[in-house]
C-alpha cells in the first residue's frame, strides 16, 4: 500500500483556512437570512435560482443540479416554501414523472426583500475583505475545483 500524500505546511494551511472560512461564512449568511427573512439559505438560493429563471421555472432535477444538492433535500426545501406560498409546483406536460418548481410573486417579493440584506453581508464577509488580485484567485481556484468535482460525478 502507497503512503498517503500528506499536506505541507502550506497546503495544510490552506485546506483548514478554506473549511474554517466556509463555514464560518455559512453559519452567518444563514443566521441572517433566517433574523432578517425567516429563509434558509438553501431557501433563499432556491427562490435566486427560480427567479434568475425564465419565467421563474426550472424543473426540479435542473434545480438541484444548480444547487448541488440531493432530490430529497431538495423535495424538502420546495415542500417549506411551497407552504409558505413562495412557490408552487406543477407536473411537466411532456414528461409524467417531471416536476416544475415556479416562483410565486410572494416568492419575488421575498428575494427582493431578503437580497441587500444577503449581498451587504456577503460583500462585508467576503468580497471587501479580499483585494482584486485574492478574489481572482478564489474565483479561479475554486472554479476549477467545482469543474473537476462535476466532471468526476457526470463520468
Amino acid at each position: 500500500m502507497e503512503e498517503p500524500r500528506w499536506l505541507d505546511q502550506d497546503e495544510m494551511a490552506a485546506w483548514r483556512g478554506f473549511v474554517a472560512a466556509s463555514n464560518l461564512l455559512n453559519r452567518r449568511l444563514e443566521r441572517q437570512l433566517k433574523e432578517e427573512s425567516g429563509l434558509s439559505h438553501t431557501q433563499y438560493e432556491i427562490l435566486v435560482h427560480l427567479s434568475a429563471a425564465p419565467g421563474g421555472s426550472l424543473r426540479m432535477t435542473e434545480l438541484a443540479d444548480r444547487l448541488i444538492t440531493s432530490k430529497s433535500g431538495l423535495t424538502y426545501q420546495v415542500t417549506q416554501l411551497e407552504k409558505a406560498g413562495l412557490v408552487g409546483r406543477r407536473s411537466c406536460p411532456s414528461d409524467v414523472r417531471g416536476v416544475f418548481a415556479d416562483l410565486t410573486e410572494a416568492g419575488r417579493e421575498a428575494v427582493r426583500q431578503a437580497a441587500p440584506g444577503h449581498v451587504a453581508l456577503v460583500r462585508e464577509l467576503l468580497i471587501d475583505v479580499l483585494s482584486p488580485e485574492q478574489l481572482t484567485a478564489l474565483a479561479e481556484g475554486l472554479g476549477e475545483v467545482s469543474a473537476r468535482l462535476r466532471a468526476a460525478e457526470g463520468a
